[in-house]
């Protein structure tokens, strides 16, 4: 039977704060054991990817406790903060390391190279791994998310129903778009905003002041994270999904509206063409950091019925080619098998 010990942050499973590597950790233990393997889970406490002393001392410490020659595979997002831990055990363990979202920078590039693999959560993880710290393209693995199935949504006969799934901070725009939903307020529609505000409290206060500003005042609404059957709520009661993000290294959520026919308004970032796939666009692309432009795509969607039509085709297209979590864990079980002694 084969077995991999899988070192992770310990809010995997806080409602409070879901993100999307939080997710797709969770989705890949849930497959591999599925699978057949045996999963032996290390959840570390620590302020990763910024954790204090003491935290990565408990992580030296939950590293010791594996056996000589096991097969560990280690979150990014604690790996990077983490390169002298793992050196410290590199040469007695079979270490990988599950990378999300490449930080570029020096204490990164070290624990990478503790690492006798890497799994990327994208394409576009993958290249941004090679060009950064010059990996050989064999040592890099990628496994891009998985979906899960769900019931079409049925749209409104304007469209008007936009949705945004991101926590409240910076990187995921929510400033653009409260910008851009502000020059569309006299047409009709309203926005949901799902996501944690506790991330960058101060951020999330200014988003809920502006939401409050005559035109958009009742229309936006931030409801808090939403996991399981309230985020299905949410995608069921959507038309649009709006993602303005900054950066983005795949974009779990475009295929998690994929799965349900509805189509996405998205900034051209990091991976998200990967998440659109190969066919006809499901959604509109606009710059990063562009309210105007976010603006004109939001206002030729509510205005132009033939273009959510052929959008939403679209979406119903991508629905049909969408990964599944077992397909995701499969290249993970393959890399991981793949682990020399």
């Amino acid at each position: 039977m084969s077995e991999v010990h899988l070192v992770l942050p310990n809010d995997i499973d806080d409602p409070a704060t879901p993100s999307g590597g939080n997710t797709y950790d969770r989705r890949i233990i849930r497959a591999l054991t599925a699978a057949g393997w045996t999963v032996w889970e290390h959840a570390v406490p620590g302020s990763w990817p910024r954790p204090a002393p003491a935290e990565r001392a408990g992580l030296a410490a939950r590293l010791a406790t594996v056996g000589d020659n096991d097969l560990v595979l280690v979150d990014g997002l604690v790996a990077s903060a983490a390169p002298d831990e793992l050196a410290a055990h590199a040469g007695r363990l079979r270490l990988a390391i599950l990378m999300h979202m490449p930080l570029g920078d020096d204490a990164e590039r070290a624990a990478v190279a503790s690492a006798v693999t890497v799994i990327a959560t994208s394409e576009w993880t993958g290249r941004r791994l090679v060009e950064l710290y010059g990996l050989p393209a064999a040592r890099v693995t990628v496994a891009s998310p998985g979906v899960d199935p769900a019931a079409v949504t049925a749209p409104s006969d304007g469209g008007g129903r936009l949705l945004c799934v991101a926590a409240i901070v910076p990187g995921k725009g929510h400033d653009v778009l409260i910008e851009a939903l502000a020059a569309v307020a006299d047409r009709p529609w309203t926005c949901v905003l799902v996501g944690s505000p506790t991330r960058d409290p101060a951020f999330a206060g200014r988003i809920r002041a502006a939401i409050a500003a005559p035109g958009l005042a009742g229309r936006v609404t931030m409801i808090g994270p939403r996991t399981g059957d309230g985020l299905a709520a949410a995608y069921a009661a959507a038309d649009l999904l709006v993602l303005p993000s900054r950066g983005e290294t795949y974009g779990m959520v475009l295929t998690e509206a994929f799965a349900r026919g509805i189509p996405v308004l998205v900034s051209d970032v990091g991976g998200v063409r990967e998440a659109l796939g190969p066919g006809p666009p499901p959604g509109l692309l606009v710059p990063p950091d562009d309210p105007v432009a976010l603006a004109g795509a939001l206002r030729a969607w509510l205005g132009d019925a033939d273009l959510r039509e052929r959008l939403c085709a679209a979406a119903r297209d991508r629905r049909e080619s969408l990964a599944t979590w077992a397909d995701t864990a499969d290249r993970v079980a393959t890399a991981l098998s793949g682990v020399a002694a």
